[in-house]
């Protein structure tokens, strides 16, 4: 039982780091895209408010994951609840109630 529950949360962490790569992968692009718009195709003037609402929607997303989680919205943060979100899934999806109950209250505890 133990080695099943080992082996749903690598495949949980595993998923995670995927979500959190590709989140990467998304900034990064996004910077390349603004900074290529910036200084080749258009100019400051254009670009300042375009940059101060996409930073405004990126706080107000990270807001928005605070009200509903109420977990700090930082990597860390985020991938713990992320994690505990696809450990629950998998172990759903494999009928460990038992360890579904336990995990449950062991997140309680530590709220």
């Amino acid at each position: 039982m133990e080695e099943h529950k080992s082996a749903i949360d690598r495949k949980a962490r595993v998923q995670v780091l995927a979500e959190l790569y590709c989140g990467l992968g998304f900034l990064v692009a996004q910077m390349l895209a603004f900074m290529r718009l910036t200084f080749w195709e258009l100019t400051w003037d254009v670009m300042e408010p375009i940059c101060f609402f996409v930073t405004s929607l990126h706080f107000a997303l990270a807001y928005g994951f605070f009200l509903g989680t109420s977990t700090e919205p930082s990597f860390k943060g985020y991938f713990n609840q992320r994690f505990r979100t696809k450990q629950r899934s998998f172990l759903d999806n494999k009928y460990f109630f038992v360890f579904a109950d336990a995990i449950a209250s062991e997140n309680l505890d530590k709220n």
